[in-house]
């Protein structure tokens, strides 16, 4: 049976952040020329996949991203919306500071905080004061589900569709919340896996197939019953647009973007552009800041 409606998750380009050891959440760091780079190379490898609707977080990075995506779609121009719930993690105090691996022994966890110290925390219920636990982004992110994709989901299955394509442009964090949180809908209860780790710019695909639904035979049910779902992820991490970008050597690639290139005429007269260092070399599409977005770090 072909699934009903199939949602495409994309990670964000690379951002101005994510060249730093920081915790980078609702700080609105914009994409780096790089990574307008990378979103505009997404863009084309998803422009044959027809999307009726592309929601984005309201955060530069993805934001631009997502439009990336919509301005690479054929005619008509998908349907497109900003949403908050699409957010990644809030770090809260810690927004902008540096990361650490490790705690100080002989200090409690409300000393570094008062040292400006910002460990990883290991537990899903922690969190940095006025942040954001994986708990509270997990809850954050049933919400998003429920509001954004579920709606498509149950208008397509009343209208005898199939193969409706939506998208959503998100963070690192966020996009390892929102996966597990659709799998929780599939009927079966499916045990979520680990979704982090994603290279920036990369997509993750989840296939939602709705139990008697069928192409061109609509499907009549209350809103307080439902049909069933059974939900399959089929692509995870798919980053294979990747290859053709480049990094701009001296400094350029890293440098934040500008859609009417600012930072790049004040490098040629020059100036460096603000924030700017040495050249951080990183694989590609990998990044240095929020460290519970690798996938090796253990949570509780």
């Amino acid at each position: 049976m072909a699934p009903t409606v199939i949602v495409t998750f994309i990670r964000h380009g690379e951002s101005t952040d994510n060249l730093r050891t920081v915790w980078a959440g609702w700080k609105d760091a914009p994409l780096s020329n790089h990574g307008m780079k990378q979103a505009q190379a997404v863009a084309r490898s998803l422009s044959t996949t027809r999307f009726s609707a592309i929601y984005a977080s309201p955060l530069k990075r993805a934001l631009w991203t997502g439009q990336a995506v919509r301005d690479a779609q054929p005619d008509p121009t998908p349907y497109f919306e900003e949403s908050p719930l699409l957010r990644e993690q809030h770090w809260g105090v810690a927004e902008g500071a540096a990361w650490a691996w490790e705690q100080t022994p002989g200090m409690t966890i409300e000393e570094h905080f008062a040292k400006g110290i910002f460990p990883v925390l290991h537990e899903r219920h922690q969190k940095f004061p006025e942040g954001e636990s994986l708990d509270d982004l997990y809850a954050r992110a049933t919400q998003a589900i429920d509001q954004l994709v579920m709606p498509h989901v149950w208008k397509a299955a009343r209208e005898g569709k199939t193969g409706v394509n939506i998208a959503l442009a998100s963070h690192g964090l966020c996009i390892s919340a929102l996966i597990p949180a659709l799998l929780a809908k599939d009927e079966r209860g499916v045990r979520p896996g680990d979704y982090r780790g994603l290279y920036n710019t990369a997509w993750t695909r989840v296939a939602i197939e709705v139990q008697g639904a069928l192409e061109g035979v609509p499907l009549d049910f209350p809103d307080s019953n439902p049909p069933k779902l059974r939900i399959q992820v089929t692509d995870v991490n798919r980053h294979e647009h990747l290859a053709e970008v480049k990094r701009q050597k001296g400094g350029i690639g890293s440098a934040a973007h500008d859609p009417k290139q600012q930072d790049i005429r004040a490098f040629f007269g020059g100036g460096k552009p603000k924030g700017e260092g040495t050249e951080t070399e990183l694989e590609e599409g990998r990044s240095e800041s929020n460290a519970l977005d690798e996938a090796d770090v253990e949570i509780h």
